[in-house]
C-alpha cells in the first residue's frame, strides 16, 4: 500500500467497502452516487487507481470485477489520526482514543481497538 494517505474520494469508497463488503463497480457507484455526485466512469477510474495504489483488491468473480478494501479500517484510521496529530497539531506520543468512541464509522470493538492503538506510543505500535 502507498504511504500516502487516501484522498477524501478514496476514503468515501473505502468507507463504503468497509460497511458493505466486496462489491462490483456498479454496486459501489449505486452506494455512493447520492453522496458524491460522481458518474459511473469517475467511480471506475477511482477504483482502478485505488487498485494500483494497493488500497483495494480487484477479483474477477464469474466474469464480474469485484472490489474489496485491502487496507484494514482501524489500522488506517490510527495512522491517519497520528499523522494529523503530528503534522497539524504538533503532538507526539499517546493520543486519547476515547474521543473517537462515538464515531459511526466504528463498531464498539473497532473503537476499542482504535483506542488501544492511539493510546500506545507510535514506537510501541510499530513494534506490535
Amino acid at each position: 500500500m502507498s504511504s500516502t494517505p487516501p484522498s477524501q474520494a478514496e476514503l468515501a469508497v473505502l468507507k463504503h467497502l468497509w460497511a458493505r463488503g466486496p462489491q462490483s463497480a456498479r454496486e459501489v457507484q449505486d452506494g455512493i452516487a447520492a453522496a458524491t455526485g460522481w458518474s459511473y466512469s469517475t467511480t471506475r477510474t477511482l477504483l482502478t487507481r485505488m487498485t494500483e495504489k494497493g488500497l483495494i483488491l480487484r477479483k474477477d468473480v464469474h466474469g464480474l470485477s469485484v472490489f474489496e478494501a485491502q487496507v484494514e479500517k482501524v489500522s488506517l484510521m490510527s495512522r491517519m489520526i497520528r499523522d494529523f496529530a503530528a503534522n497539524v497539531l504538533d503532538m507526539d506520543g499517546p493520543l486519547p482514543g476515547t474521543a473517537f468512541a462515538g464515531s459511526k464509522l466504528f463498531s464498539e470493538e473497532e473503537a476499542e481497538a482504535l483506542s488501544r492503538l492511539l493510546e500506545t506510543g507510535p514506537d510501541e505500535e510499530a513494534g506490535a
